[in-house]
């Protein structure tokens, strides 16, 4: 793919031939991107999916996790700060305060995956360009054309690498998260094609993201899209000062792919899709939304689980198989002893004996499925070690996280069901009405009703707000429950 675009060619200086990399043409789109260009229905969506995030931040006040960064961060900014930060009553510097916004949209679990770039975009993207916007003084518009900016590039260097980075230990939200927030942050501060190209190549050197975290629980993966977001925001700054990055941060010999995919799997990498359809075909329509508080991976077996509760009924069981995509079993499989007695909330997320149990059990896997008082329950914890996971070939992963279950009773009947297509995956996309009843649930647990429909209102109306508006209306301090 070429471009003629004369700043392109300036971007490469006196090489011509760099208007060939992915960050020239990346970035040529992101400059001549203009929110009345896309589709009303394209802005609705986006609108929706930014209040689906912030209704999980807003829940995820209630939680350990949120308080102890939130007390982290303040040790580090002392006293001031000028940015909200959601549902606290206080704000923190800009970079401080977008890693608080999106560690709390991404700590439950509960926001929206991009199945084929395997990534949650809008947990790090919307805090990146509501701060930044927000410092700025920008318009509710600059700050909705600035999120389908950063959410078109980043599922789509996601979807490039084919579900690539999580089989060698590294977590995509986090890892492409920086350079859809570096391209929304660019655009937000009118760079131009050049400053782009080397804003791509800044963040490079800043992006980050291991999933060891998965092996024992810890924390650390909630803190990656704010990282991403904070690294993001930076490089765009930086580049707009004249600090000089890669001009081939995709497709460079150290470059993001080779560097992070090894040999054999960027063999099977597609980089064309990192710029195909820009500006055609909208990637937000193909996001899904989360009707499960847990990784992605689980959710067809906590449906498939629920549906067959009623038929269960309690009776006893010999056995259960979890067929599961084979891209997906590290994941949500291993290392088996802590999928099946989760330590913690995070381990109960990544877990599809926990998922099945609990959907057996329960009929549903909600957020209350992350007390403790669920995961260390003697019965769930029982079924769940009558769960095998075995790798399904004719899953049609990542398209779409699928999975199966089949329940074998005692008494000799099997029951079975199989969700090969996700819901809220393309195929089986949840309404915007959906959305908004997710939301008013997530919120609940922090605002009042009242408060709740000034959210909404401001967030589907954000075209004619202004970015500031929303983020104090966000920052005000909800109830602490559970304190």
């Amino acid at each position: 793919m070429t471009h003629s675009d004369p700043q392109i060619a300036a971007a490469a200086g006196a090489e011509p031939l760099m208007a060939d990399t992915l960050s020239a043409q990346i970035a040529a789109w992101v400059h001549g991107f203009r929110l009345a260009d896309v589709p009303h229905e394209v802005r609705t969506r986006a609108t929706h999916l930014m209040l689906d995030a912030l209704g999980i931040g807003l829940a995820s006040t209630q939680w350990d996790f949120s308080r102890r960064t939130l007390d982290g961060l303040r040790e580090l900014a002392g006293p001031g700060g000028d940015v909200p930060v959601i549902g606290q009553g206080q704000n923190l510097p800009l970079r401080d305060a977008v890693i608080q916004n999106a560690l709390q949209i991404h700590g439950l679990d509960y926001d929206d995956t991009h199945p084929a770039g395997v990534i949650h975009a809008t947990t790090s993207v919307l805090p990146a360009v509501l701060g930044l916007a927000t410092r700025l003084g920008a318009s509710g518009e600059a700050l909705l054309a600035a999120y389908i900016v950063g959410m078109e590039v980043a599922t789509r260097l996601g979807a490039a690498a084919r579900s690539g980075f999580h089989q060698v230990g590294f977590h995509p939200t986090g890892l492409i998260g920086t350079f859809g927030c570096t391209l929304a942050a660019a655009h937000l501060l009118r760079l131009d094609v050049p400053a782009m190209v080397n804003a791509q190549g800044i963040a490079l050197s800043v992006a980050s993201g291991s999933l060891e975290c998965l092996e024992d629980g810890a924390w650390t993966k909630r803190l990656h899209p704010g990282w991403g977001a904070a690294a993001g925001i930076t490089a765009a700054a930086l580049a707009k000062q004249g600090f000089i990055g890669p001009a081939r941060a995709y497709e460079g010999r150290f470059g993001l792919y080779a560097s992070h995919l090894g040999a054999e799997l960027l063999a099977k990498a597609d980089l064309g899709m990192a710029t195909a359809g820009l500006g055609r075909v909208w990637e937000v329509m193909n996001v899904a939304i989360k009707p499960v508080p847990a990784c992605h991976f689980t959710h067809a077996f906590a449906d498939a689980a629920s549906i067959l509760s009623p038929q269960w009924g309690g009776a006893p069981i010999r056995r259960i198989v979890a067929r599961v995509p084979p891209g997906a079993m590290k994941a949500v499989c291993e290392p088996i002893g802590k999928k099946l007695r989760p330590a913690n909330a995070y381990d109960a997320q990544f877990s599809v004996p926990y998922s099945v149990a609990t959907g057996l059990r329960r009929g549903r896997f909600s957020l209350d499925a992350l007390d403790e008082s669920a995961y260390t329950d003697p019965e769930t914890l029982a079924i769940a070690a009558l769960v095998q996971c075995e790798p399904d070939p004719t899953a049609d992963f990542p398209r779409y996280f699928g999975g199966e279950v089949i329940v074998e009773l005692a008494d000799g009947r099997t029951l079975r069901h199989r969700e090969p297509i996700n819901r809220g995956a393309p195929g089986r996309p949840i309404a915007n009405a959906d959305i908004v009843a997710k939301f008013h649930e997530n919120a609940a647990r922090a605002v009042d009703r009242s408060h709740a429909d000034h959210v909404r209102h401001a967030v589907l109306g954000i075209e004619g707000g202004q970015a500031a508006a929303l983020s104090r209306l966000l920052g005000v301090k909800a109830r602490m429950e559970n304190a």
